[in-house]
C-alpha cells in the first residue's frame, strides 16, 4: 500500500462497511452472491449515500455559486480598476478589495468546489478498496489488517472471492480494467472489452451532458460575456478527453461507481435548473414563463410569487430608489455663501442657546 492509500484507510473502512452493507441486502432479497448485479446495485447504493450524505454542501456549493454570479459585475469593476497596474501595492489592494466583496457577499470560490473536494478522497478510497480486493484476495481481513493494523478491514475471503467472480452481464468482471483484459485476458475479454469501452462512453456521455446543461441553460447572458464562460466552454471538452485516459486503467466497478455518480449529478443538475435556476439565464426566463401561465412569477431573490406582489416590490422598490436619489441631492445641493452665512449663524445661536 502506498502513501495516499495508507492516508485513505479511515474513509476506505467506512466504503467497506457501505458496500458490503448494499451486497448483503440484494443478497438477501435473492440475488446470487457472486453475481455482478449484486455487486453493481452495492455499487449504486455506494452513491446514493455518498450524494445523500455530502448533500446540504450540495446545496451551499449551488448558493455559492449563485452569489459568484451575483457579484461578477462588482468584480469586473475591481478588475477594471486595477488593470494594468502590476506593482506591488496596486496587486495586495485589489486582493483586498477582492475578498471584502466576498466577505460582504457571504461567498468565496472555494465554496463552490466544496462537494467535488469532498467527493475525490471518496472517490479515490473506493478506486483503492477494488484494486485491493483484486490484489490481495487471498489474504483476507488478517492479511489486510497486517497492512493497516491500526485499522482492519472488514472484507473476508468469502467476500473477496464474490467480488473476484461477480461479472457485469456474466461477462466483465467488476474487479478488471481494460488494460488488464489486453495484458491478462480471459475467456470473456473481448465481450468484456466492448461492454468496458461502452460504460466509459456512457460515463464520459453523461459528464458531457450534465456541463453542457450548465453552460447552455443556467448561466445569464452577462455571464456569458466574461472570461470565465469562455473557460468553461474549453473545460466542456477537455475534461471528457481526460476521462477516456482514467476509464482505461480503473476497475470496472469503479467506472460503474462513476458513471452512476454522474447519472445523479446529472439528475439534480436537471432539478436545480428547472426549479432554481439562474437569474438572466434562459432557464431563468423558461421557468417564469412557466409561473405566469399560472399568473405567478419570481420575485428578486428568486422566491414564487403572484404577479401583484410582485408589481408592488417593484413599486417599492422604486419608491425607496427615489428616495434614496432625493436624499442624496439633498446632501450634495450647493450652498450660496449668503445662505452658508446664515446656517453657521443659526448653527452657532442653538449651540449658545445650548
Amino acid at each position: 500500500m502506498d502513501i495516499l492509500g495508507s492516508i485513505l484507510v479511515p474513509i476506505r473502512f467506512v466504503i467497506e462497511i457501505i458496500l458490503v452493507a448494499w451486497h448483503w441486502v440484494f443478497t438477501h432479497i435473492g440475488l446470487n452472491d457472486d453475481s455482478g448485479l449484486a455487486w453493481v446495485l452495492a455499487i449504486a447504493g455506494v452513491v446514493i449515500v455518498v450524494r445523500l450524505a455530502i448533500f446540504p454542501l450540495t446545496v451551499k456549493q449551488i448558493k455559492s455559486q449563485r452569489k459568484m454570479m451575483e457579484i461578477a459585475p462588482e468584480m469586473r469593476k475591481v478588475q477594471a480598476k486595477y488593470k494594468g497596474k502590476k506593482d506591488q501595492l496596486s496587486r495586495e489592494a485589489m486582493s483586498r478589495e477582492t475578498m471584502a466583496l466576498y466577505k460582504k457577499h457571504g461567498t468565496s470560490p472555494v465554496g463552490g468546489c466544496l462537494p467535488i473536494l469532498i467527493q475525490m478522497p471518496i472517490f479515490f478510497s473506493l478506486f483503492w478498496t477494488l484494486r485491493d480486493i483484486q490484489t490481495w484476495q487471498v489474504e483476507g481481513i488478517g492479511g489486510w489488517s497486517a497492512r493497516a493494523d491500526w485499522f482492519p478491514h472488514i472484507f473476508t475471503n468469502d467476500l473477496v472471492e464474490q467480488f473476484e467472480s461477480s461479472k457485469l452481464f456474466g461477462v466483465a468482471p467488476l474487479s478488471m480494467t481494460l488494460t488488464d483484459h489486453f495484458n491478462n485476458p480471459v475467456a470473456t475479454s473481448s465481450i468484456a472489452i466492448v461492454l468496458s469501452i461502452i460504460l466509459v462512453a456512457l460515463m464520459i456521455a453523461s459528464q458531457f451532458f450534465t456541463q453542457l446543461l450548465i453552460v447552455s441553460k443556467n448561466l445569464s447572458d452577462e455571464a456569458k460575456t466574461g472570461q470565465a464562460y469562455q473557460m468553461q466552454r474549453i473545460m466542456l471538452y477537455i475534461i471528457p478527453f481526460a476521462m477516456i485516459f482514467s476509464g482505461v486503467f480503473f476497475p470496472l466497478g469503479v467506472v460503474t461507481y462513476w458513471f452512476f455518480n454522474n447519472l445523479w449529478t446529472m439528475g439534480q443538475q436537471f432539478l436545480v435548473i428547472r426549479e432554481l435556476p439562474s437569474p438572466g439565464s434562459e432557464a431563468w426566463r423558461a421557468r417564469t414563463a412557466r409561473l405566469e401561465k399560472k399568473g405567478k412569477t419570481l420575485d428578486t431573490k428568486g422566491k414564487v410569487v403572484t404577479i401583484e406582489e410582485y408589481e408592488r416590490e417593484q413599486e417599492e422598490l422604486l419608491r425607496q430608489a427615489e428616495a434614496e436619489r432625493q436624499q442624496r441631492a439633498k446632501r450634495q445641493q450647493p450652498m450660496s455663501k449668503q445662505r452658508a452665512k446664515k446656517q453657521a449663524q443659526k448653527n452657532k445661536g442653538g449651540e449658545s442657546a445650548s
